[in-house]
Order: structure tokens, then sequence, then C-alpha cells
């Protein structure tokens, strides 16, 4: 069955264009990939993924885009034509893209209104072996968003592309995986917005030693450190000059994508973390609002 496979990359349209840029490249250790377009796109060194971050210039923040991966054109051709049979809004009809990296893809909207692409044969980046206390991402390894009925999103995602329930934190956040990953998405009650993005760590003493460069730059820690239960990664949330929530977390959890079962977790504070130590905590954390420019393409 064709279905969503991975997390390609979360495009941005931020006010302080200047800001995002210098915080992804000289603070969060992503590494800029060239072009000519007048945006900036950012890959990690960890991972071949072309591409894991867009930013424009626009008049407010806001998600732009969330892109997906597919295994190939036929899987692209068969999800759009789900996405479009379930009654998504689509952007554009799968096609040749144009962006750095190229590909093949479509776009549509969700059923709350965020924009999404679905791509295959994007050509893959230049990767490098990282070693132990570099503390850089390796890849981006879960996205957790917001949605007024969060439910009823699960079920879509499952349904029509593809993914699986992994753990529910009692009946308000669900985990979804799409390969032996415990989640590459989770989702929680909310205005329809972006909670969080993700980027994996080699090891906990690289999260550690992240955290440290960070701090070193003014950058506090929003929550963490700390070890979540579902999903068993470790966690340390910070927040980009834009307002959007940026995490380093590590050791999550490989279950097998066809026969994990699902357990629900009892909410309570050392299941939120494990370790019982980390400062601050979620209400420390940006409030979610509404994605500005629901059901509104960005092109680009």
């Amino acid at each position: 069955m064709s279905r969503v496979t991975e997390i390609r990359y979360v495009g941005y349209g931020v006010v302080d264009y200047d800001a995002e840029v210098a915080f992804y490249t000289d603070t969060w250790g992503l590494v800029r990939v060239p072009s000519d377009d007048g945006l900036a796109w950012f890959k990690t060194q960890g991972h071949d993924e072309h591409h894991v971050v867009r930013l424009r210039k626009a008049e407010e923040n806001r998600i732009d885009v969330i892109a997906l991966a597919a295994d190939s054109r036929a899987d692209v051709d068969a999800l759009a034509a789900k996405v479009e049979a379930a009654g998504a809004r689509i952007v554009n009809a799968p096609h040749d893209l144009t962006t750095p990296g190229g590909g093949y893809g479509f776009r549509f909207f969700s059923p709350d209104g965020l924009e999404f692409e679905i791509s295959s044969d994007v050509a893959r980046g230049e990767k490098r072996e990282l070693a132990r206390w570099e503390g850089v991402p390796v890849k981006i390894s879960h996205i957790v968003l917001h949605s007024p009925d969060h439910k009823a999103l699960v079920a879509w995602f499952t349904d029509v592309l593809g993914f699986k329930v992994s753990d529910w934190l009692g009946d308000f956040m669900g985990f979804l995986r799409c390969n032996s990953a415990h989640h590459r998405f989770a989702i929680l009650p909310g205005p329809p917005c972006l909670n969080h993005v993700a980027y994996d760590m080699l090891g906990v003493d690289d999260m550690m030693r992240g955290i440290h460069r960070l701090k070193q730059q003014g950058v506090d820690i929003g929550w963490g450190p700390g070890r979540h239960t579902a999903g068993n990664n470790t966690f340390s949330y910070f927040v980009t000059p834009s307002g959007f929530v940026t995490e380093y977390t590590s050791e999550l959890e490989e279950v097998d994508f066809a026969s994990h079962q699902p357990t629900v977790h009892v909410p309570a504070p050392l299941v939120m973390d494990q370790w019982g130590i980390g400062v601050g905590g979620p209400q420390t954390l940006p409030h979610p609002h509404v994605n500005a420019g629901l059901f509104v393409a960005v092109e680009a």
C-alpha cells in the first residue's frame, strides 16, 4: 500500500528573516544549501536529506509547508488520489518539482488547513559521519501538531497517509509512525498549528553538548533536559527568534512498523519526564495559536 515513509522538511515564513537565518546557521547547527530563489534552505550535516528547513521572508510568522517523503512516483500518484478522494483540497497535482533537489510531488491542505507536500526522487545531499560530542543535529526526528479535532486528524493520517498509531498519552496526544521510528508525528488538541519540530542527536551526550552550545549563545532551555515515556526519547526544547519551538532529542524507540501495538500512557509528571529534573515545562513554551494563512497556498 502506498504511504508516507519519512519527513523531508518544514518551510517557515518569518518576519525577522535575518535573525532566523542566523539561528539555524550559527546556533542550531545546520548548513545552508545554495539556491538562487531568494529563500534560505538548510540541511543537517549527518544525513543525506537534501534540506530540512526552508525560510521565506514574510509579513507574519507562519508555517508555509510540511514536506513528507514517499518511496516512488507511483506512490506519490497513489497518495494524491487518496488525498483527493478523502476530500482534501489539492494545491497542485503531482508534477516535477523545481525547488532545490528537484523530485516529483504534489501539495494539498490537511483537513485543518496546513499545507503539505509529498514527494519522491528528491536528490540526496552530502553527509558526513558525526563524532560524539559535536552536538549538532543528525536529521529531523518528528513533528508535533495541534488540531481542533485531534482524534479525527489522527484517523486522517492513518487512513489517508498510511501512518499507524504507536501510543496515546491519555486520550489527548496520539503518536504516529510511518517507519520504524516510534513516532514521526504526534497530534494534540488545540488550534491548527505547529507545536514543535524535533531533531535527532547522536545520543544523550550530543544532546547535552547541543544544550551547552545554545546556552553559550544566550538561548535558554524552555523545557528539559528530560526523557519522555512514549517513545522513551530524551528531550530539550528551545524557541527560535521567530517564536517557533524546536527540540533536540535522542534515543527515540525503534518499533516494528507492521506489528507494534499501542499503549495508553496515563499522564503524570514522571510520565511526561521520567527523569523529573528538567527546568520549565510545556507551560513555559509559546502557547499555540492559529497558524497564519490557513488554506492559503505558498507555492515556493
